[in-house]
């Protein structure tokens, strides 16, 4: 496959490529996982602190060198530092299990990395929160470019381990401006600053809080409410189409790797079937769903099947995948495909080692699906293709 595969397992070869694909530097790669090698052969919850640590020490050593830009007034300089850095803090974080020593340390160092990175770059993304069960739910707002009035607006869901600064990261967000239209990257409930912060377990009915956030867009004067569409990565893959599927204000739709039926997944990890995203699996999953035991987060998991939601889309929808994904079954994207009878426009895209993006959500080369994925919208929600 054309993963970077610097160590002997996939997961953590999956966390340098989400790295790679997110703006690192291939020589700061190098300097913290050469140390690593040798903690890598244990596996791939093994040695995961050691990674971690690793990583902090790359990242420190940056947020010093970036405040040493900005003592000099060298901003732009300082905000190339500090998004690396908060990428580093953020990749190394979400390496570890829950409750691990320095987690939420590191996370809440990424963040504020990132939001100063944001600032000294003068960069056209927007902190915004809106409420949510008495307490909020937060996100990235990037604005449509080239548009007068009201724009097309994406909202853009995370997977199972990401967060909004990743889903920023993978520049989406700026092919979609570019296109002229608006995105919002949520960390909606079971991820990011939801989950951390806020204590919002996953919900598998993701409408309960894809509707919220429809609300909030449309609320916007800058958001044409009549065209919003949504899209999701990895998980998000999932969560995106049930949204799609009942609320039907949202005005086309796509996904980024075709998770169809994560229940299935989640039964085949059991028996090792698949490779998993992160370390610690089992501990990452039943924190995510807020879950006690297994039992408890297999009665949540067991929901999470697309069959029946994927008829009750009757906008515009696109699916995509990668051919060589190893989590998750280029089958289920045909199966999505297929139950897709009701939509006006459906399309499946399956990237191939034609044009690269065969890996999970294109772990090995994210171009190829960003901008399938802008274009879409942008025949779908009346964006432009054309500078």
């Amino acid at each position: 496959m054309a993963l970077f595969n610097y160590f002997p397992n996939y997961v953590w070869n999956l966390s340098v490529a989400i790295a790679l694909e997110s703006g690192a530097q291939i020589g700061e790669i190098m300097d913290m996982c050469q140390p690593l090698l040798e903690r890598a052969e244990g596996g791939e919850d093994a040695g995961t602190a050691d990674f971690m640590q690793s990583w902090i020490k790359e990242a420190d050593k940056l947020a010093g060198l970036a405040k040493e830009d900005e003592e000099a007034g060298h901003l732009f300089s300082a905000a190339d530092k500090q998004k690396r850095a908060a990428l580093y803090y953020l990749v190394g974080e979400r390496m570890q299990g829950h409750g691990h020593p320095g987690r939420a340390e590191t996370y809440r160092k990424g963040v504020d990395a990132f939001m100063s990175s944001i600032e000294n770059a003068k960069e056209n993304c927007e902190r915004v929160e809106f409420p949510y069960q008495g307490k909020t739910l937060s996100g990235y707002f990037t604005r449509a470019e080239g548009v007068t009035g009201p724009a097309p607006c994406v909202l853009y869901l995370n997977g199972l381990d990401s967060n909004k600064e990743m889903l920023y990261w993978s520049q989406l967000p700026h092919e979609l401006a570019r296109r002229g239209i608006s995105c919002l990257c949520l960390d909606q409930p079971g991820t990011g600053e939801s989950l951390r912060l806020n204590g919002f377990p996953a919900d598998p009915i993701s409408e309960n809080w894809g509707t919220p956030a429809y609300e909030y867009l449309a609320s916007r004067d800058d958001v044409d409410a009549e065209r919003i569409g949504i899209t999701g990565i990895s998980l998000g893959g999932y969560y995106a189409p049930r949204v799609c599927a009942n609320e039907p204000r949202f005005a086309s739709g796509a996904c980024w790797g075709a998770n169809h039926n994560w229940a299935e997944v989640q039964h085949k990890r059991l028996k090792r079937e698949g490779e998993n995203p992160v370390p610690h699996y089992w501990n990452h999953v039943q924190w995510v769903f807020g879950a006690d035991d297994m039992e408890s987060f297999f009665k949540k998991a067991d929901l999470m099947c697309l069959d029946g939601e994927m008829e009750k889309i009757r906008v515009p929808f696109l699916v995509t995948h990668g051919i060589g994904d190893r989590q998750i079954s280029v089958d289920y994207a045909h199966t999505a495909y297929d139950q897709l009878i009701n939509s006006p426009k459906r399309a499946l895209k399956l990237f191939t080692e034609r044009e690269g993006g065969v890996e999970h959500v294109g772990a090995d080369n994210m171009s190829f699906g960003r901008h399938y994925i802008a274009d879409w919208f942008a025949d779908t929600l009346g964006g432009h293709a054309k500078p």
